[in-house]
């Protein structure tokens, strides 16, 4: 979603290309064509980490970039950015990454977090700029020396808004948590925390889809909430979704600068989320929701049950996080800020970005 709003709002202003792997989502390929921008699939840029694959890959990617001769690459993602920033470095085209969450961060595996470093300190050399979403994730990038400190900033994520909104106060309360069913994410831990205030009147959805999704459903049947538990797979209306909410959780394990808090500040809803990556950037503990340490069970209950239990406090927190999100996270200021990246690069007929994006 972060890079179709990218399409949509600078296709007037230049010649857009994509590139996408070819297991990437089909619904971003389309809306791409929808919007006139030509796209292109690559084989051999595919998840997980294979040599012979992604020296394939980099070879694909370099042929693409010396086709188009583009003024300027911007790559998302850890493997196209490693290997589109290293293509362009090749070719003498200027890059910028945005770094959607480093694959190093607290929470990461060993082993992963070894092999991502690696990676991350070759291509951060090629590269000549990069856009953490967070300011966690700057000061990682610096403490691990992957980019000096010169080539690196913060642009914090932004959403579009909508006209609709949540109505906290209402009961029974309904928690959503909007998250891909993979390690990264914890509906697990949700589940057992949830498990614990079975004497109050709640509902849960979860929506989204991944490879964990069967066991977390087979989870909640054990826990006898399979009644009160919704799972709604992947859903393109997230929006509508929030708005009938009264609650909004995200347990993770890692994180960079979720979009799905942003999006539920959007809505007006009081935020519960762990405590990793950029989050308490956007979440103020106790002013628009609350935080909880990576696999805390014992305060993401007690967190639960004071606003299950406390329709005032929910509107308080809910409100509080729309104001913050109006000042900080809209997709305008977002716009803005990744345009003057494009500018300062000295990528050709630049003009300043003019929003707001209809």
């Amino acid at each position: 979603m972060h890079l179709l709003e990218l399409l949509r709002a600078f296709r007037g202003k230049a010649h857009l290309h994509l590139a996408v792997g070819q297991d990437r989502e089909d619904f971003l390929v389309k809306a791409a064509q929808e919007l006139g921008v030509k796209t292109y699939l690559l084989r051999h840029m595919v998840q997980p980490i294979k040599p012979s694959s992604d020296w394939r890959g980099l070879r694909e990617v370099t042929e693409l970039i010396g086709r188009l001769r583009p003024d300027l690459v911007h790559a998302h993602s850890s493997k196209a950015g490693f290997l589109g920033r290293l293509a362009a470095r090749r070719l003498g085209v200027k890059s910028v990454f945005t770094a959607h969450g480093w694959a190093f961060t607290d929470g990461v595996g060993p082993a992963r977090r070894t092999l991502a470093l690696t990676l991350e300190r070759l291509a951060g050399r090629a590269g000549d700029l990069v856009l953490a979403v967070s300011e966690r994730d700057r000061e990682l990038a610096l403490r691990y020396r992957v980019v000096p400190p010169e080539r690196i900033r913060v642009v914090w994520n932004g959403v579009p808004d909508t006209l609709l909104r949540a109505d906290p106060a209402r009961d029974p309360p309904r928690i959503v948590m909007v998250g891909r069913f993979a390690p990264q994410k914890d509906q697990a831990l949700l589940l057992k925390a949830l498990a614990g205030l079975r004497e109050l009147p709640w509902y849960l959805d979860l929506v989204g889809q991944g490879p964990l999704l069967p066991e977390v459903q087979a989870l909640a049947e054990r826990l006898g909430l399979g009644e009160r538990v919704r799972f709604l797979g992947k859903r393109l209306d997230v929006d509508r979704i929030l708005a009938d909410a009264q609650v909004f959780v995200l347990a993770s394990n890692w994180e960079g600068l979720p979009l799905s808090v942003l999006e539920a500040m959007r809505a007006g809803l009081p935020v519960v989320a762990s405590d990793v990556g950029g989050v308490r950037e956007a979440v103020l503990e106790g002013r628009t929701g609350f935080l909880v340490p990576r696999g805390d069970i014992v305060l993401l209950r007690e967190r639960l049950a004071l606003l299950l239990q406390d329709p005032g406090l929910r509107v308080a927190l809910g409100g509080e996080g729309r104001r913050r999100y109006e000042a900080h996270f809209t997709l305008d200021r977002m716009l803005r800020e990744v345009w003057a990246a494009y500018e300062e690069l000295g990528a050709r007929r630049s003009s300043p970005f003019q929003g707001p994006i209809g």
